[in-house]
């Protein structure tokens, strides 16, 4: 072998022994809306010259009816704890273990041995939080640590309240304003769901997902939010505060995944990779105000979110908070009819 060919050959292995091994080519991200740190895509993108695109989704089902159409061109996709097991069962995720990569030692414990992923085989962890309710409290000064804000909601905001459209996060927090357990099939709990929901939408002026400028402008007085768009709120309008339903409330977490037919698998395993470094994981969570479930991630993170009460839980409220699962197929088929007619 030449010297300058074995030269160039010890480079190689030394990049790729270190992690920064160049890539090339592209990757396409199917996520959230507001939900990707560009700071973080153009980071990845300069060291390992890889062309990423993000593409948006507003919910769950979207994301899943686009992959199940396929000729779709993504290759990873952010799916919440509730939704991986559909994903896995129906072969739309690829098998890319994670749990091999390098990074994956700076995974928390807490998020390790998952029940969505058992022995996460599929998915990192992306950003993790709850569902409760923001208010502008220069609009009502009451009690805003419970659901009665957008089920029962009091004079003065009544007519301004937006609730996100995410079906499993509103039927978890009705059930339980409603005294029943996530996940319920009983019929007589599920009756008085539907109705107050049905009587409760009177109320309400919008089903949105893009509520955090529009809460700002006072457009809203109050919505349904997950409590990293609540912070972000807060940074906006000072009055804004975020809200833990006493009655219970969902906590999720949302995982990266690569796609079974995904055309960049080489690249989309670098990202996840990638991902899990705690300066990168945090690079996540400063853009959208969740927490990430990577461990040393918070050292390169703002001080305030150390102590923000909406990344924070109160302790009052921390026990109130249930981690959100797949229901049962049949109980699920119920929830879809009452959540179609709430929408109607």
């Amino acid at each position: 072998m030449k010297r300058s060919t074995m030269i160039a050959a010890l480079g190689a292995a030394l990049l790729a022994s270190t992690g920064l091994a160049r890539a090339e080519g592209e990757l396409n991200i199917f996520n959230w809306g507001n939900y990707t740190s560009p700071e973080l895509i153009k980071k990845f993108s300069d060291e390992y010259k890889i062309k990423v695109t993000v593409t948006d989704y507003d919910s769950n089902d979207t994301a899943l009816g686009k992959i199940r159409q396929g000729g779709h061109g993504f290759d990873i996709v952010v799916p919440s704890a509730s939704y991986v097991q559909i994903w896995v069962e129906e072969g739309l995720l690829l098998e890319s273990n994670p749990n091999q990569m390098e990074n994956f030692k700076n995974v928390d414990p807490r998020w390790v041995d998952v029940e969505f992923d058992p022995g996460r085989k599929y998915t990192v962890p992306w950003q993790w939080g709850s569902t409760g309710v923001s208010v502008d409290t220069s609009v009502y000064k009451g009690d805003i640590n419970t659901s009665a804000i957008f089920l029962d909601p009091p004079a003065e905001l009544a007519g301004k309240i937006n609730v996100v459209p995410e079906m499993a996060d509103v039927m978890h927090l009705a059930i339980r304003y409603m005294g029943g357990e996530p996940c319920t099939g009983d019929k007589e709990i599920l009756k008085k769901v539907r109705d107050k929901l049905v009587e409760a939408k009177t109320k309400w002026i919008s089903m949105n997902y893009g509520n955090i400028e529009a809460m700002a402008k006072g457009d809203y007085a109050a919505t349904v939010n997950w409590n990293g768009a609540s912070l972000r709120m807060r940074d906006a309008k000072a009055s804004i505060h975020y809200g833990y339903p006493n009655e219970g409330y969902p906590l999720w977490m949302d995982n990266a995944a690569i796609l079974k037919d995904a055309k960049n698998v080489e690249n989309a395993k670098l990202f996840l990779n990638y991902v899990m470094a705690p300066e990168n994981a945090a690079l996540i969570s400063n853009f959208a105000k969740y927490a990430n479930g990577i461990k040393g991630s918070e050292k390169f993170m703002p001080p305030e979110m150390a102590t923000a009460p909406e990344i924070v839980t109160p302790a009052e409220f921390a026990d109130k908070g249930k981690f959100m699962l797949r229901c049962a197929p049949d109980v699920q088929e119920i929830y879809t009819k009452i959540w179609t007619e709430v929408q109607k």
